[in-house]
């Protein structure tokens, strides 16, 4: 049972993190879904620059421990990602990557919101075809 939750748990922080590294592609026009996204990012920066571990990392070491599996020691892409496609990738370069990729992301936001911000001043102030200024609304 607990090896069944602990790959759950897994499966749910793959998606995560696929989540927050391409979160911005799948939430335009999404209000609350951006809200989410960008809370997620923050959370993914402070978790792989600061000194907190991931809450689902402790809960899958937990319950592999459970379960009697030997459970891993440092954080998910650490572990899983430098194990199976980047085995001889330094850490920090590892939480570099991941932290580079949460700032494309707030970039794109940070496009998003400057382009959104422009075009509502744009529609406010129009003229009319006698030269009038009219509400864009």
């Amino acid at each position: 049972m607990c090896t069944a939750l602990a790959d759950a748990v897994l499966a749910a922080h793959l998606t995560w993190i696929v989540f927050v590294m391409t979160g911005a592609l799948l939430t335009r026009g999404r209000r609350v879904l951006t809200g989410i996204h960008l809370v997620s990012l923050v959370w993914g920066i402070l978790v792989e620059a600061g000194p907190w571990p991931c809450p689902l990392t402790l809960l899958e070491n937990f319950l592999e421990m459970k379960a009697g599996v030997d459970p891993y020691r440092g954080g998910f892409l650490l572990h899983y990602l430098d194990a199976v496609v980047y085995p001889d990738i330094p850490a920090w370069l590892l939480v570099a990557f991941g932290v580079g990729v949460c700032a494309i992301n707030l970039a794109v936001y940070a496009r998003r919101f400057a382009r959104n911000r422009s075009r509502c001043r744009l529609n406010v102030t129009r003229m009319d075809s006698a030269g009038r200024e009219r509400s864009g609304r």
